[in-house]
């Protein structure tokens, strides 16, 4: 739990504030006390999110179901307004851990604990189901162990069974992992019954059993397609037990037991809970109760009154923009004018006195010596360099220093360089590795010392991390790599295509099937009735050929290949100029490599493909920085510029954005003052803004995708996708 800020209210409708429990885009949840005495988890929506329509009616329903439901295994809710400005939902206090925290520290639990946490759930699903609801987000983020059994929480996505649901059409509700597959298919809101919770409970089961998730980690795509596809990963579930989870995993809904039969096959819920947990969580419980016992009732924080609080003027917004801009260029021309040969900063500080000045660690988890030891040694380079460019303003309040480790693109080797970093006692925040597996391996490392990791290369789901995001630390400083389809399709868009044909390139295996979904299921120009066709190439093929000639054949304007594989992608480049195409072709960020341009030859040029990385030369803002790398690194003008090494520079700044913050307050952990501040507060960097709802946002994650296009056999940047997409 974090202290109030200056900024939050003191008190809302009688509920005196305490702390903050939780933040993120739509609001903050607050640990209050209610005029009785009783400890209540306030959740206050911000007053934008409330002035959308949909929002407030999707909240209103979330209070409505929320009240319905009255067993003993679900938190009650003590309070709630949804026509308030800032709409407000109060409900019990639980101050033990998630499940999902409990696994991420403890691992996987026993199976009677197990039994005892699934007849209580189940219990609450009947409950639910009983009463004509149906929660459709069944997760361990959802479920708070507390001494007597566990509680079921957060009905934000709650219905009444068969409703229509106030989402977008094919809109997938969920989470993946824990989702069935009727929800991951979002084939219509009719299909999605209670059936899906007891799917949800099974994986949830699965999960606390073994420790993993049944259906994998990695990207939405690939668990998606795991849920509907293949069948889960059960090896490790005791037999006594696995019957009944693998009757709860049924793909078919028909074909799974009902929330109250699973009950009555775990066994009686309502028994005595007894000592249902194992050794550590309970003492866990009882420190964190104390603690909120403890808590000292907090001065007010800010005056709350009847009439609406004024925003930031547009002249004040400008102004703090500006302020933002002087860290990065003025620090930049700073560096420039002023460092020494060994491009060291000097040991004075910024306060005109000659006293030393505090020293933050950044840290670097990266891949310097395997497969892609390219787009880490930019990492590196942009991250140092920024260090420099801080150290080198006079008005700086403390120092960075910046130590990267080798992960050699090793999930096990990114673990114990995390292990490493965190030992360092002035550690602020950690740079994130260069691809997946060791980007959770060095985030779930990070979790357990409370270090934030901000990726800038690699992208997860939160649900696959230590905690599933509830920890606040995790960042990424890019948008999803499912996200770059757009666009290509918003090119094909702007320009009137109208047919457009997918080369399905099944080696890519879930990407490629999430890629060619998206495009089928929203055709480029389909209000002028533009369609998309699929033509697929098996992953033990390479006949590109017979899928081109079946691609034109459908007279498409503009082709897509969907897929991972550089090679790849250049056979099916060389197939569409063999056979004469000379259209529109796109593809997707891990497609354009140095191997795509090599093999596709004179094939490969025209490409557009979606990026979440830009190129400094080609933007004004990032002329000064660009020469200034080349200086520091000794490159020579003509090089293409190394990509992520704009990003990673920018990244370093917005970290240092938020160590001011954290050492203006005084934090005591600055890690985790630095992690709450980077989630408060956006920074405008000279490749985009980054914000801490890049990841969830589709605002923000839209306008962090950007166009690129080989022209003279050379990648070149064409700028941010929506308006690089009207230009020729």
């Amino acid at each position: 739990m974090q202290p109030l800020r200056k900024a939050d209210p003191s008190a809302i409708a009688g509920y005196r504030l305490l702390g903050r429990l939780g933040a993120g885009g739509m609001g903050v949840v607050f640990l209050a006390r209610s005029t009785g005495g009783a400890l209540a988890a306030l959740k206050l929506i911000r007053a934008e999110h409330a002035a959308d329509p949909g929002f407030r009616e999707r909240f209103r329903r979330e209070a409505r179901a929320a009240e319905r439901i009255t067993g003993r295994w679900v938190v009650r809710v003590l309070g709630a307004d949804p026509e308030a400005r800032e709409p407000w939902l109060a409900t019990e206090y639980v101050p033990g851990p998630s499940l999902a925290e409990a696994v991420g520290l403890h691992g996987a639990l026993p199976e009677p604990t197990v039994r005892a946490l699934g007849a209580r759930l189940a219990a609450a699903l009947a409950d639910m189901h009983e009463a004509g609801l149906v929660h459709r987000d069944v997760k361990p983020g959802n479920v708070l162990l507390a001494l007597d059994g566990p509680r079921l929480i957060d009905f934000g996505i709650a219905r009444t069974a068969g409703a229509t649901a106030l989402t977008a059409t094919d809109a997938m509700i969920g989470t993946p992992g824990f989702l069935a597959p009727e929800q991951a298919r979002a084939a219509g809101a009719g299909e999605v019954g209670p059936a899906a919770d007891v799917f949800s409970l099974g994986c949830v089961l699965a999960y606390a059993l073994t420790g993993e998730r049944p259906f994998g980690t990695g990207g939405v795509a690939a668990v998606v397609y795991r849920t509907v596809h293949e069948e889960p990963d059960l090896a490790e579930v005791p037999d006594t037990i696995l019957p009944l989870v693998e009757a709860c995993l049924a793909k078919d809904p028909a074909d799974r037991p009902t929330a109250a039969e699973v009950r009555a096959a775990l066994g009686e819920a309502e028994r005595p809970a007894g000592d249902w947990l194992p050794d550590g969580l309970p003492a866990l419980i009882a420190q964190r109760s104390s603690r909120v016992l403890d808590l000292p009732v907090p001065e007010p924080t800010m005056l709350v009154n009847d009439e609406p609080p004024q925003g930031p003027s547009r002249r004040r917004f400008l102004i703090g923009g500006s302020a933002a801009a002087v860290v990065g260029a003025g620090g930049l021309t700073a560096y420039l004018l002023s460092r020494t040969p060994s491009g060291s900063a000097g040991s004075g500080g910024g306060t005109g006195t000659g006293a030393r000045l505090p020293t933050y660690t950044i840290g670097v988890v990266t891949d310097l010596s395997g497969a892609t030891k390219t787009d880490g040694r930019a990492q590196e380079r942009g991250a140092r360099l920024a260090v420099e460019t801080h150290n080198a303003r006079a008005d700086r309040t403390f120092d960075l220093a910046l130590k990267a480790v080798d992960d050699g693109g090793d999930p096990k080797r990114a673990k114990a360089a995390a292990r490493t970093l965190a030992g360092i006692g002035n550690l602020a925040a950690v740079l994130g590795p260069t691809v997946t597996g060791t980007d959770i391996a060095a985030h779930d490392e990070l979790f357990t010392h409370r270090v934030p990791l901000v990726s800038v290369v690699a992208s997860v789901q939160e649900s696959d991390l230590a905690g599933q995001g509830n920890d606040q630390s995790y960042l990424e400083a890019r948008a999803s790599p499912d996200t770059m389809v757009v666009a290509f399709a918003r090119w094909l868009e702007e320009h009137g295509r109208r047919r457009t044909a997918v080369i399905e390139d099944r080696a890519g295996g879930r990407a490629t099937w999430f890629a060619a979904k998206i495009l089928k299921e929203n055709p480029p120009s389909s209000a002028s009735g533009g369609v998309t066709t699929s033509h697929p190439v098996e992953a033990d093929s390479e006949d590109f050929e017979s899928a081109v000639r079946q691609a034109l054949a459908t007279h498409p304007d503009g082709m897509y290949y969907a897929g991972t594989s550089p090679r790849r992608a250049a056979l099916c480049a060389k197939a569409l100029a063999r056979q004469g195409y000379e259209g529109p072709r796109g593809a997707g960020e891990q497609v354009l490599q140095p191997e795509f341009l090599s093999v596709a030859g004179p094939a490969a040029e025209g490409w557009y493909f979606g990026t979440s990385y830009v190129d400094p030369d080609r933007m004004p803002a990032g002329k000064q920085f660009a020469a200034a790398y080349r200086e520091r690194w000794k490159l020579p003008a003509t090089a293409p510029f190394e990509r992520y090494a704009t990003e990673a520079y920018d990244t370093v700044h917005w970290i240092a954005q938020a160590l001011r913050t954290a050492v203006v307050n005084k934090a005591e952990h600055v890690a985790t003052a630095a992690a709450n501040a980077l989630r408060q507060a956006p920074y405008q960097g000279i490749a985009k803004a980054y914000r801490p709802d890049l990841r969830n946002s589709k605002d923000a994650m839209l306008n962090a995708v950007f166009l690129w296009q080989v022209r003279g056999g050379v990648p070149t940047y064409r700028g941010p996708f929506a308006t690089a997409a009207k230009e020729d």
